[in-house]
């Protein structure tokens, strides 16, 4: 078979345009090739077969990947998802079927795809049962206006997918949404909407918090007092004159009062602090 020379062993990755047309100058299979590797993969497990079905395959790939460009994806992950999906068709694909691969495949292709959008369309997932999944992907083509349906609409689009009335409007519900952060940021427009954050009761004064908060306080202010003690007397000092005055030393006039340079001090001061932690966080 000449294709298995003419079929590179990859595709390049710098950019996606080098990668799509690279992938429509691949040879397409006859029916007689394609069934003679579906043959030799199936019989041998022969994966060099299946490289060249999947090569063959990627611009049916990329063709189906674009038809999801609306969704906000990047159309490298939409054809990456495709192309796992063509991989599980090729390795279910059954030469005696009578069927091509690309008739075969779309189904897998297409059901990857589904699972990458609505895995990534929104932080949160809109579409979790098997009617909403059907409701997410035809409810776009199904409207005929703009805005929200009307009865007689919703009752259309749920007998035309077989759902009920009330999955069409939910579903509708959760596309006009948009996503919210937990906690937004500081904005002086008074319309801008509530965070979520902005609904979780303050429990900062509740007795409890209070209560350990203050024992919490009062353990660590122990904690404290003891590693001051357990240090020498200068390094003490110098702790006291550089952090617990309220007119606070500068190196050089402590290194003046001890006669030392202040890079002395500045030592000093840190083998203190040093002590201190470890103590805290022992």
């Amino acid at each position: 078979m000449n294709k298995q020379l003419a079929i590179p062993v990859s595709l390049p990755t710098g950019s996606i345009d080098a990668y799509i047309g690279a992938a429509y100058q691949l040879p397409m299979l006859t029916a007689e090739e394609e069934h003679d590797l579906a043959v030799r993969l199936r019989d041998n497990n022969d994966l060099e077969a299946a490289r060249i079905m999947v090569m063959s395959h990627v611009r049916f790939v990329i063709r189906i990947a674009r038809g999801y460009s609306g969704y906000g994806l990047a159309l490298p992950d939409l054809i990456q998802e495709g192309t796992v999906g063509l991989m599980k068709a090729v390795r279910r694909f059954n030469p005696d079927m009578g069927v091509r691969l690309v008739s075969f495949a779309v189904h897998w292709i297409k059901s990857e795809i589904h699972e990458f959008v609505l895995r990534n369309w929104r932080i949160v997932k809109v579409a979790t049962t098997k009617a909403q999944r059907k409701l997410f992907f035809n409810l776009r083509s199904a409207k005929k206006r703009l805005g929200w349906f009307s009865q007689e609409e919703v009752e259309g689009v749920a007998k035309d997918l077989g759902v009920k009335p009330e999955t069409v409007l939910e579903m509708e519900s959760r596309l006009a949404g948009q996503d919210m952060a937990f906690d937004l940021q500081e904005c002086s427009d008074e319309e801008r909407p509530v965070a979520p954050a902005s609904f979780l009761p303050d429990m900062r004064m509740e007795p409890s918090a209070q209560l350990e908060q203050a024992d919490s306080s009062s353990h660590e202010q122990a904690l404290l007092y003891t590693a001051l003690d357990d240090l020498d007397d200068r390094s003490k000092a110098i702790l006291q004159a550089r952090w617990l005055s309220e007119e606070k030393a500068t190196l050089h006039e402590l290194a003046d009062r001890y006669g030392v340079s202040a890079e002395r001090i500045r030592q000093i001061e840190k083998n203190a602090m040093n002590k201190i932690k470890a103590q805290l966080i022992a």
